[in-house]
């Protein structure tokens, strides 16, 4: 009997020594479970965070509850419900434009700041930093976009921006031309934009949204326009979340919808006797 658990151990080490660099072990894993996918939430994100002074409005899609909230309360209401999760496995960055860093100075374009760097778990620092804004001011997008990219070092590492906004850029700026030239010179870039459209907008700035747009579609992106709070969090877990590890930690991941218990080489995780194919199995 000792002899037989000696060679299971040895054949799971085995296994285990096959797995991805990056290994997620759950106490139950799906029986249909195939060959690793790819580590998910390797690329940094960047947030851009419109705080622009048309997100003090209420008027945005077609929810009652949006009547009596602005617009920054439901992204920030949003944003407490899904950064805690998604953080834990993605190192989250924050760039806003609204407020302008001097207060003495008020310039309406010259309102870019970077709040955070990518850093893991970093869901309170970004709360208290959108907490803490006060819409004002115009929407350099273009440029807060391409700053952006230039934090995750984009020409050399893959990266993540998602751009929550609720229009389009007022300082002169072409985010279908930007759009082009940061996917002509990135190692990969994804640029998601969530946006958050306005009741009764006029024909001209229906076509400003589409220079939006381009920015999301020049770079592998979605462009998504939610008109709920619930299609608000369920764009922002699909633009800034993991799906395969949501799938990992599904209904099919074990009890309660399963539990990581390792993160880590395959020699790291061999060790753990929590890990289905770790020392203890």
């Amino acid at each position: 009997m000792d002899s037989d658990l000696g060679v299971n151990r040895r054949n799971k080490a085995r296994i285990a020594a096959t797995a991805s660099a990056f290994v997620l072990a759950c106490h139950t894993l799906p029986a249909t479970a195939q060959e690793p996918d790819p580590a998910p939430c390797t690329e940094d994100a960047m947030i851009v965070f419109d705080a622009s002074g048309s997100m003090s409005s209420g008027d945005w899609g077609h929810a009652h509850e949006n009547a009596a909230n602005s617009r920054i309360d439901l992204v920030r209401a949003a944003l407490q419900t899904i950064l805690p999760n998604v953080t834990r496995f993605r190192r989250v960055g924050l760039m806003t434009y609204g407020p302008t860093p001097v207060p003495s100075l008020f310039n309406q374009c010259d309102n870019i700041a970077l709040n955070l760097r990518p850093a893991p778990n970093a869901a309170a620092p970004i709360m208290a930093s959108v907490q803490s804004l006060v819409p004002v001011g115009g929407t350099p997008l273009t440029r807060a976009v391409q700053q952006s990219a230039d934090v995750l070092d984009f020409r050399r590492k893959p990266g993540l921006i998602v751009v929550l906004t609720d229009g389009w850029d007022t300082c002169g700026g072409s985010p279908c031309r930007v759009g082009q030239e940061l996917h002509a010179a990135a190692a990969q870039l994804t640029v998601h934009v969530i946006g958050l459209k306005a009741k009764g907008l006029s024909r001209s700035d229906e076509d400003r949204l589409v220079g939006t747009r381009c920015l999301a579609e020049h770079n592998g992106g979605l462009y998504l326009a939610p008109e709920t709070t619930e299609e608000l969090i369920a764009a922002l877990e699909t633009t800034l979340g993991c799906p395969k590890l949501s799938q990992l930690l599904g209904p099919e991941g074990g009890d309660a919808g399963g539990k990581v218990v390792a993160i880590g080489t395959p020699e790291q995780v061999a060790k753990i006797s929590q890990s289905y194919t770790g020392a203890g199995r």
